[in-house]
């Protein structure tokens, strides 16, 4: 046996490592927060907000580095699906709280919420030319345009005219063919929101509360809404109609309906 068989293997100088770990290295579907950023087009700053609001779950941390996964990239289009349905972050971060807990399922609060999405009333507003609003209204006496801009039931943009309710717009000229001028509609129609909005609060109020204290067991909560804007609708037409008999009877009662039928023909002639 020789020297050089005795003699030990001459050391190789080499670059010192950082040594890693399996738990230090991301797997391949990880993604750093710049990196989701890019996947989800969602600033970083904005998925830090989501995250302090309870919105998007938090990252998984190794050493320094958060890494998130594709949970996360379908959660932020969650989020962004929801903030186009009129959520506010805040109710986004309640409802995904509660989804990761198991106490609401996703797809049947969707359901929920396209049904409320759904219009109560076949109203929607539209723009229009003018000689579509004279078509729309039937009439072209002098000035109604002015008139209807006035009382603020149409507003002009430009060369086309928003109708923000058609329905009230058609309301307020049968009222002005039976001596109502469009004034005195539209002051009628603020009265009408004004209160019955106050109303519908107080109502969403109660029942909510009553939910809250377990008064109420709503299995289907779907049913619930779609029985609303039947009944909803109906009750306040029979109240309105109700409430208006009362009044014009009272009218009739202290002979002020003498008074305002000779004002009326007075004015005729």
């Amino acid at each position: 046996m020789t020297a050089l068989a005795m003699a030990p293997p001459t050391p190789t100088t080499t670059t010192p490592t950082t040594t890693t770990t399996a738990d230090d290295v991301p797997s391949e579907h990880t993604l750093t927060i710049d990196e989701l950023a890019a996947a989800s087009r969602v600033p970083s700053r904005t998925i830090r907000f989501y995250q302090s609001r309870g919105a998007l779950q938090a990252p998984e941390i190794r050493g320094r580095v958060a890494h998130y996964g594709q949970h996360h990239v379908e959660r932020l289009k969650l989020i962004a699906q929801l903030s186009d349905r009129g959520l506010r972050i805040d109710a986004i971060g309640d409802l995904m709280k509660r989804i990761d807990r198991g106490e609401v399922d996703l797809a049947e609060w969707l359901g929920v919420e396209e049904e409320m999405q759904a219009p109560w009333a076949a109203d929607q507003p539209r723009t229009v030319s003018e000689a579509e609003l004279y078509d729309l209204v039937g009439n072209r006496r002098p000035g109604l345009l002015a008139d209807l801009t006035r009382a603020h039931i149409v507003e002009r943009k430009g060369d086309v005219y928003f109708i923000g309710s058609p329905a009230l717009l058609a309301i307020a000229i049968r009222l002005e063919g039976v001596g109502i001028d469009l004034e005195t509609a539209s002051q009628a129609s603020a009265i009408l929101r004004k209160h019955l909005g106050r109303a519908v609060n107080e109502l969403v109020d109660l029942f909510v509360g009553r939910v809250k204290e377990g008064n109420l067991g709503i299995a289907d909560a779907g049913k619930l809404f779609g029985a609303f804007r039947t009944v909803g609708v109906e009750a306040v037409r029979i109240l309105f109609a109700r409430e208006m008999e009362g009044e014009l009877r009272k009218l009739l009662a202290s002979g002020k309906l003498a008074e305002v039928s000779a004002r009326a023909r007075k004015k005729k002639r």
